[in-house]
C-alpha cells in the first residue's frame, strides 16, 4: 500500500492507504475524500479530479500525456508546473508518501 496525503483547500489533511494499481483519484473516491469530484469516473474527460502536487513529488511522477494537458486547460486555476489530474496518476509503491492539495473548487 502507498500512503497518500490529500489536503483540502482549507488545510484539512486526509492520509489514506491506496493499493498499487489504483489511481490517486480512485483512492480519494473510495475513501470519501472531499474536493475530488471525479465526475467522469476517471476517463480524463472533465478535470474535476484536479490537484496541485507537492513540489517534492513532481519529478517522481510520470509525465503528463497530451490528453491530460488539454483537460487541465479546463481546471480551476491550473498551475503549469504542479497541476495534475488524479485519474491519470497510477499508484505504485514508489509513490508512498505522495502529497496532493485540492484547489479551492472544481469546475
Amino acid at each position: 500500500m502507498a500512503k497518500i496525503t490529500y489536503i483540502e483547500h482549507d488545510g484539512t489533511q486526509h492520509e489514506v492507504d491506496v493499493k498499487p494499481g489504483m489511481t490517486v483519484m480512485e483512492g480519494a473516491r473510495d475513501n470519501g475524500i472531499p474536493g475530488i469530484d471525479a465526475d467522469c469516473g476517471g476517463a480524463c474527460a472533465c478535470s474535476t479530479c484536479h490537484v496541485y502536487v507537492d513540489p517534492a513529488w513532481l519529478d517522481k511522477l510520470p509525465a503528463k500525456d497530451p490528453m491530460e494537458e488539454d483537460m487541465l486547460d479546463f481546471a480551476y486555476e491550473p498551475d503549469p508546473a504542479r497541476s495534475r489530474l488524479t485519474c491519470q496518476i497510477k499508484v505504485t509503491d514508489e509513490l508512498d508518501g505522495l502529497v496532493v492539495q485540492m484547489p479551492e473548487r472544481q469546475i
